[in-house]
């Protein structure tokens, strides 16, 4: 009789375990939450590894051991994998917190950077801030992946080309939250590609890279202008690229969108028909294509190109081949 008890009480227990075990996590989570007290906010940024995730935690009084915690989020396979955004988290162990962690969704701002973008567009995004605070913003060094700091150029012009244009989930809509999520996959794309120019090459490639964001359409042809740009300058020929004059109005508060011949005696360093070589700065944050293309130009003896009415581009290596597809390109158009 007494094994036949203990055979049942066997039996009870493991269907009771078994039962205990069906019970959904989110039911134990509820009846036994993780953490104490009210959520407290944390802020997870874009490019932060797992010891600045941790010690983000930390300093907002969520946890007391930073280590602690990144040991557990490495266990539960969530140090590689939080999002960007903010957190609302309990205080409590380093379990505890890595447990909330491991089904929190932080919230989120969406920021879309658009190819061609530029200083002032950005600026348009952010109206909450004075233009001299974008510009100190974009100064200050810090917001820049570690080893690409060295090789920056100075002006924000430029420096903001070095966002890579794309869509952004970040925690706050901040432009320091953009720019550095922008900053670090721009880096996390070129770093290997950049390794052997000198801040002034890098500073030419920025600006190269711009004028054929504005310069081209197709990608395809993105190379071949980047190539003719160069070959013009090496030859001391003026630019003629009207995407810089369009930028040189735009500084002075005038947006064109049709650019005239009375537009061409602008007086600015912008102005390449009648000032020789690149322009000082880049004059938008140019595509991976783009950037490629200047960091890769087509070796051509191209020296023009003229856009037709489809965007595709005509190129000839004489001013007289030049003329006729000009000619040719109006008479398409009527």
């Amino acid at each position: 009789m007494k094994k036949f008890i203990d055979i049942l009480l066997l039996i009870c227990s493991l269907g009771y375990f078994l039962l205990l075990c069906m019970i959904p996590t989110s039911w134990w989570n509820s009846q036994f939450p993780f953490g104490v007290g009210e959520p407290l906010p944390a802020l997870v940024l874009p490019g932060q590894n797992a010891k600045e995730i941790a010690d983000a935690f930390y300093k907002a009084g969520i946890v007391t051991n930073p280590l602690e915690l990144r040991g557990w989020m490495a266990r539960l396979g969530i140090d590689r994998t939080l999002k960007t955004g903010m957190y609302m988290i309990k205080k409590g162990t380093s379990w505890e917190v890595a447990q909330q962690l491991k089904e929190a969704v932080p919230s989120q701002e969406k920021v879309t950077i658009v190819p061609g973008s530029d200083l002032f567009s950005i600026k348009n995004a952010f109206p909450d801030m004075t233009e001299d605070e974008v510009s100190t913003l974009l100064q200050n060094t810090a917001i820049f992946p570690l080893d690409l700091q060295p090789l920056l150029p100075l002006a924000p012009e430029t420096r903001v080309a070095f966002l890579l244009p794309d869509t952004y989930y970040v925690p706050e809509k901040k432009l320091e939250y953009v720019l550095k999520a922008g900053f670090t996959l721009w880096w996390k794309h070129f770093d290997t590609k950049i390794q052997n120019l000198s801040p002034h090459e890098l500073l030419e490639t920025a600006i190269l890279a711009s004028l054929v964001e504005r310069e081209a359409k197709i990608d395809e042809e993105r190379p071949l202008i980047a190539g003719i740009i160069k070959n013009r300058v090496a030859q001391n020929m003026p630019l003629q690229v009207d995407a810089t004059i369009v930028y040189a109005w735009k500084r002075e508060g005038e947006n064109l969108s049709r650019v005239l011949f009375k537009h061409l005696e602008v007086d600015s360093p912008y102005n390449t028909y009648k000032k020789l070589g690149l322009p000082p700065t880049a004059i938008c944050i140019p595509s991976i294509a783009s950037w490629e293309a200047a960091l890769k130009p087509a070796q051509t003896e191209y020296l023009y190109y003229v856009a037709g009415k489809d965007g595709q581009h005509f190129f000839a290596t004489t001013y007289q081949g030049h003329l006729l597809n000009i000619r040719k390109i109006r008479g398409a158009q009527h």
